[in-house]
């Protein structure tokens, strides 16, 4: 894994969930700009699968415990489809404001695997 790449990819969702919260509290409805915010934090997300999948071969483990690295990283490429999808059917402005919190909360879960690779002791 790539230090790096996880705080670009918590910076994004960060930023991606304040614009959409931003747009909620303002009244929008989801449209394609912050259905597009939550689309970029899942591509990065996807990446991250990638990463993840091929680092362990490169001989780059995670220090702390694998399956809660796994756990983190399913639950949070679960969220962003969901929560799209949530937002096409409702389409109402709180529907951007739950777009906004999911793209917050995958950023503290990003947050966590990034304390799970680098930072944790087994």
């Amino acid at each position: 894994m790539i230090e790096w790449f996880s705080w670009l990819q918590a910076g994004t969702a960060i930023l991606a969930g304040l614009f959409c919260l931003i747009m909620g509290a303002i009244g929008k409805k989801p449209n394609d700009l912050t259905l597009g915010a939550v689309i970029l934090v899942e591509l990065l997300l996807i990446v991250q699968v990638v990463m993840a999948i091929v680092a362990p071969f490169l001989g780059n483990t995670p220090t702390g415990h694998p399956l809660e690295f796994w756990a983190y990283l399913v639950s949070a490429v679960l969220i962003p489809p969901l929560a799209a999808f949530w937002g096409l059917v409702e389409r109402n402005r709180w529907s951007t404001v739950v777009l906004g919190a999911a793209c917050l909360a995958i950023a503290v879960m990003v947050l966590r695997m990034n304390q799970i690779w680098f930072v944790q002791m087994v």
